[in-house]
């Protein structure tokens, strides 16, 4: 609207500057008539000026209603692009949140596995705890006992009931930690080979140990097990130190990490399982031997019984033959007896009825 104004007042202005210049000019009497004229050309220019005007303020109107509208429109999209970042960042930072409870969470249990880890007595707990948990989940009850005391007084902390041969398997927990963090943490070769050596001397330890505790000559199995808590651990001793596996071979000491000593649990169930189908064959061949000989006894009882029997119908035959004979020795008699009743028995006199 102020646009239409403005061009308006500017034609004028135009057309009065036009008129001036041209009165000025000219005669008076053609100013005179100039002068109408250029009050026509200015009603004119007025009314063209007011039609201008008004085309412009409907284009104008029409503009501002199809901004409005454009402007309305973005601004219902960009709210809803707004309120779905808002929603999408709310989730997000929802799953942030969570995430950073379980890491908080998590990261109180390393702490507090870290403080076990760095006290012995508690790193042994845990390897037994451990081995508890995988002997548990793979054996049933009967087959193991935990810190089990053998004949000549040492304590273990498995013993598998395996039968013989191979008879109990003895399997002690061994953490060595420390060697293998100086291992793990070394700068250079030469921190790294001082642990390593380090580590195969504490390994080398553990393994004498086991060996003269808990393999005992017809009380246990001829070999024994260490179990290594960490595969981490178990991996470096395999890979980096063959001699010292090659020793422990010798011992009959054998290393195991989880999942080999899992596996080895499961091979242990196996031997379980088959040795009791065996156990089991050897009852029921002995049920069976019975059994026969319960069958062959009946047997003869059978025999003995279908001969009473048999004597019982002879018996019975005779039995029936001599009553045969009564009763036809009976008949006869009966017989002989009418015969003689009828001899003597005058017949019966008819009454005379005449009188």
């Amino acid at each position: 609207m102020v646009l239409a104004e403005m061009i308006m007042i500017a034609v004028t202005l135009v057309a009065l500057g036009l008129a001036l210049a041209a009165f000025r000019r000219g005669k008076p009497a053609e100013n005179e008539k100039d002068f109408a004229e250029l009050r026509g050309q200015l009603s004119q220019i007025t009314t063209q000026s007011h039609e201008l005007q008004r085309l412009i303020a409907e284009q104008m109107a029409q503009s501002e209603g199809r901004l409005s509208n454009r402007l309305e429109e973005s601004l219902r999209d960009q709210g809803e692009r707004t309120t779905k970042s808002l929603t999408g960042m709310a989730e997000k930072l929802a799953v942030i949140t969570e995430a950073n409870t379980h890491i908080s969470a998590l990261s109180s249990q390393v702490t507090q596995l870290q403080n076990v880890l760095s006290n012995k007595q508690a790193r042994g707990s845990f390897g037994e705890v451990q081995l508890e948990n995988l002997v548990r989940d793979a054996l049933p009850e009967n087959a193991f006992d935990f810190q089990a005391t053998l004949v000549n007084g040492k304590r273990v902390d498995c013993l598998l009931r395996l039968p013989n041969p191979p008879g109990p398997i003895c399997i002690d927990s061994k953490f060595p930690l420390e060697a293998f963090r100086r291992l793990t943490g070394a700068g250079n070769d030469n921190d790294r080979d001082a642990a390593r050596r380090a580590l195969e001397i504490d390994v080398k330890k553990h393994i004498q140990e086991i060996a003269e505790k808990y393999i005992i000559p017809g009380k246990t199995a001829e070999s024994a097990i260490l179990f290594l808590p960490s595969e981490s651990v178990y991996a470096e001793i395999n890979i980096q130190l063959p001699k010292m596996v090659e020793a422990s071979r010798k011992a009959r000491v054998y290393m195991a990490g989880p999942d080999n000593l899992m596996l080895l649990l499961h091979t242990v169930r196996a031997i379980l399982r088959d040795a009791r189908m065996h156990e089991a064959a050897g009852l029921i061949q002995t049920q069976v031997d019975l059994m026969m000989k319960d069958v062959h006894r009946l047997e003869n009882r059978v025999v003995k019984l279908a001969t009473h029997f048999s004597q019982a119908e002879r018996d019975i035959s005779d039995i029936q033959t001599s009553t045969r004979k009564i009763i036809a020795r009976g008949d006869k008699i009966d017989e002989i007896e009418v015969l003689e009743v009828e001899e003597v028995t005058p017949p019966p006199q008819k009454p005379d009825l005449l009188g």
